[in-house]
């Protein structure tokens, strides 16, 4: 594989009993790349990133991480290898502050971890990579306040941070925006603008402003399979995603 590549998915197929959640999809995500993957519900998104994550294993296919297949990976493995996610619904540690939530997320990925008698200069360097991730993403404030008493979108923003603890390489995104207020959406918008532009980041995104903004290129899901792949213009255009996403309204990105 080209070095520039950070991810490719070759005929990969997911079956539930008869049903192909994923059909048959393959995909290249450059280095870099701001991609988004859209579609009706039930189109396969979800079930596309918890394959390319490891959370499920595929039917047939391939998946290959920074020129290593990592098919048959679990999610642990996988993000030690660079890439890292976020879900539809947050996994966060609600009864630990958002300090103790960043602490968790920087130690999982740490080198360190394993070690039985660890030098209090690694505990030094942690709590200060977790000081600067939640500076970072604005949080800085509300180290001390437990996750379940911030708001909806500090939430949504806390677990996108957790997702950076790592450093990753590929950033796979799953719907940032839903549940959002007006103003949270426009701060998670502004967040993302300012990810790191030579990590890769894979976007499921319901609201099409936000996914024809954010993404160079675009990935349309519908019933499992690839209908298209283009820019954001190719995508508004095309009349079979017209007529089964975007409501017939041509040139429209409602």
């Amino acid at each position: 594989m080209e070095p520039s590549v950070c991810l490719r998915l070759t005929s990969l197929s997911r079956r539930f009993g008869g049903l192909r959640a994923v059909d048959d999809v393959s995909l290249t995500i450059p280095a870099g790349a701001r991609h988004a993957v859209i579609g009706p519900n039930g189109a396969g998104k979800t079930t596309l990133f918890n394959l390319i994550s490891g959370e499920i294993a595929p039917s047939s296919g391939t998946v290959v991480l920074f020129g290593e297949d990592v098919t048959t990976l679990p999610p642990h493995r996988r993000a030690g290898r660079g890439i890292a996610r976020t879900f539809q619904v947050m996994r966060l540690f609600p009864s630990l502050t958002v300090m103790e939530n960043a602490l968790l997320a920087c130690e999982a990925l740490d080198s360190s971890k394993l070690a039985m008698l660890r030098p209090l200069s690694s505990h030094a360097r942690l709590i200060e990579r977790a000081r600067n991730l939640l500076t970072e993403f604005g949080l800085s404030e509300l180290g001390q306040e437990l996750a379940r008493n911030l708001s909806y979108g500090d939430q949504r923003k806390l677990e996108v941070a957790l997702s950076m603890a790592g450093r990753p390489r590929l950033l796979l995104l799953d719907e940032p925006m839903a549940g959002l207020s007006g103003s949270e959406r426009n701060a998670m918008q502004d967040l993302l603008k300012k990810l790191e532009p030579t990590m890769a980041v894979l976007l499921i995104e319901h609201d099409m402003d936000v996914a024809f903004e954010f993404a160079h290129r675009i990935t349309v899901l519908s019933q499992g399979q690839v209908l298209m792949e283009g820019t954001s213009d190719e995508v508004s255009a095309n009349p079979s995603v017209q007529q089964i996403y975007l409501g017939s309204v041509t040139g429209s990105h409602a």
